[in-house]
């Protein structure tokens, strides 16, 4: 991949978080210019959007330490810190084996998190409790790491090789996720079909994880050079190069595996990647996901709001719920969408550009202009967007979506 995209340049661009905002931008300059089919754009609903994030965040982190929209926020869904049980499992081990841990634990649970479905739960045998949707997914691909699931020698179940994901079906996953015809699971097959190709690229790329055919050689490649400081953009990067090969979305271009990018008309850009409007969701959300880990081995992540608001439907649909966005037909609320159609594209595009202005107004109404994007995610847009579905469709986004399990 790396080769590949390099002996490209002008495809390379689409693997910088800068084009994602770019080309987001264009289709929202279009979409306020009336250019695009979808969707309308008020922008005067922003302030009362604002309001209504800043005061969700208050009520959920009245102190306003807010920590990063992170995956390890779901490994404590019904307040156990399960974070803690993995760190007493691994005492004993030195700050750079943790963190190989940690990493190797985000990155499977991470591609592992996407829409679960209305009708899944998950039931933890250690506290009785039932979870849905993303905690849910959270907490069972929690366990399954701590099982050794995803770990080929027996001695170490702490980990996640090559070796182990080679291994891994929809009847394995099912068994993870307590999955069957009465708890169906959205995009089980897809889930284990990625995890597959997660082993291929760990073996394929060995470069890119130092060697290790496991996750956690992110911690090796990424700290050989460095000088106790890490640029969110540079996580991305590595994380494109290693991964970015793996969805099974189909955007290929010039040979090059573009992953999580997609056409539109008013995308904009010049040269071979005109046209396309990148999101890399899942790597954007494996990124924040990753940041406390590198944390917690003493690296310093720095320029963090490189990285975008994430391009899914608790921030998309906060945005039509607060009515920002609207659909120029209402009737294709009514239907169902494929994850690469024009309006799911231009739903996804115009929300990594409402974000940023979004943010930039809970800012102002928390008063913390410091604040980062992943925090104000966190505290925040996702969950906000998560109580209006709660409140109108029973935690239903407002646009149906086609997927496989790897992108929503």
């Amino acid at each position: 991949m790396t080769v590949a995209v390099e002996a490209r340049a002008p495809l390379a661009t689409l693997l910088r978080p800068a084009t994602i905002r770019e080309r987001s931008r264009n289709i929202l300059a279009a979409a306020e210019a009336g250019k695009t089919r979808h969707f309308d754009v008020d922008r005067s609903k922003l302030a009362a959007a604002a309001d209504l994030v800043a005061g969700v965040t208050r009520r959920r982190y009245p102190s306003l330490a807010i920590p990063y929209h992170s995956r390890w926020r779901h490994f404590e869904a019904g307040g156990v810190d399960r974070g803690a049980l993995l760190t007493h499992a691994l005492s004993g081990r030195d700050a750079a084996e943790c963190a190989r841990a940690r990493i190797d634990l985000a990155v499977v649970s991470v591609l592992l998190d996407a829409g679960a479905g209305a009708a899944w739960r998950y039931l933890d045998a250690a506290t009785g409790q039932r979870f849905a949707r993303s905690e849910g997914l959270g907490v069972a691909s929690f366990h399954a790491f701590m099982g050794g699931v995803f770990s080929a020698d027996r001695r170490d179940p702490l980990r996640v090789d090559a070796a182990a994901l080679a291994q891994i079906d929809a009847a394995a996953l099912r068994g993870v996720f307590q999955a069957d015809a009465a708890n169906p699971l959205v995009g089980i097959e897809g889930r284990a079909a990625l995890l597959r190709r997660l082993g291929a690229a760990l073996t394929s790329q060995r470069a890119s994880f130092a060697g290790r055919a496991r996750p956690g050689g992110l911690y090796d490649a990424l700290t050989a050079s460095s000088a106790g400081t890490l640029r969110a953009c540079d996580l991305l990067r590595a994380l494109l190069d290693g991964l970015n090969a793996i969805w099974p979305a189909g955007n290929v271009h010039e040979g090059v595996a573009l992953g999580d990018a997609w056409r539109h008309p008013h995308a904009g850009g010049a040269g071979a990647s005109a046209g396309w409007v990148p999101f890399h969701k899942l790597s954007q959300w494996l990124a924040y996901s990753l940041f406390e880990p590198f944390e917690w081995a003493g690296v310093s992540m720095v320029e963090r709001d490189a990285l975008t608001g994430l391009p899914e439907y608790r921030n998309g649909g906060l945005l039509l719920d607060t009515g920002v966005l609207a659909l120029r037909d209402p009737s294709a609320a009514e239907v169902v969408h494929d994850v690469g159609s024009e309006l799911v594209i231009e739903w996804r595009a115009l929300t990594v550009a409402l974000i940023d202005l979004l943010a930039d107004a809970v800012r102002a109404a928390l008063g913390r202009p410091d604040l980062p994007l992943a925090c104000v995610l966190e505290g925040g847009t996702w969950a906000a967007g998560r109580e209006c579905a709660q409140a109108l469709r029973d935690g239903d986004p407002p646009l149906a979506i086609r997927s496989d399990g790897t992108v929503f």
